[in-house]
């Protein structure tokens, strides 16, 4: 397996914009106001990211103390890692195309100034989310052995 890129979550996260963008400038008027913190079940699965880094971390260093790691464990866990900075960057792209679209139809629309909220209350859970997505799998690298180079 090789590491997330930024690029790649960066092309993911323009194409869920232009789309999300493109469907909110189709049906905005007839959509019921965004829920303010709908980003903030993003947090939750971030602090599961967290939890997993921190847990995994001591493990893969092999802290005195601490259990070895079962490579499929350290697996699983980068899967979830690449999962969870992809679903990140869709959400991300996604609040970013509404905050696009929201943010000057203000004036036109009663509930775009609640929805400016939704929006950035959306990008900075997503944003949060990839931060610590990145962060575990950058945890379940193995750790280089010095003595295997002799």
């Amino acid at each position: 397996m090789r590491f997330t890129k930024p690029r790649d979550l960066l092309a993911v996260g323009l194409v869920a914009g232009l789309l999300a963008h493109l469907l909110i400038r189709l049906a905005y008027d007839t959509l019921p106001p965004l829920p303010t913190f709908a980003g903030f079940t993003l947090l939750v699965i971030a602090a599961v990211n967290l939890w997993l880094a921190f847990s995994l971390r001591a493990r893969i260093l092999r802290k005195p103390g601490a259990r070895p790691v079962e490579p499929l464990t350290a697996a699983r866990a980068v899967a979830f890692a690449k999962a969870s900075s992809l679903l990140g960057a869709i959400m991300v792209g996604a609040w970013a195309g509404v905050l696009i679209y929201v943010l000057p139809a203000r004036g036109e629309f009663e509930a775009a100034d609640h929805d400016v909220v939704s929006s950035i209350v959306g990008i900075v859970c997503g944003a949060v989310l990839i931060g610590a997505a990145l962060w575990l799998e950058r945890c379940c690298k193995t750790p280089d052995d010095p003595h295997l180079d002799q």
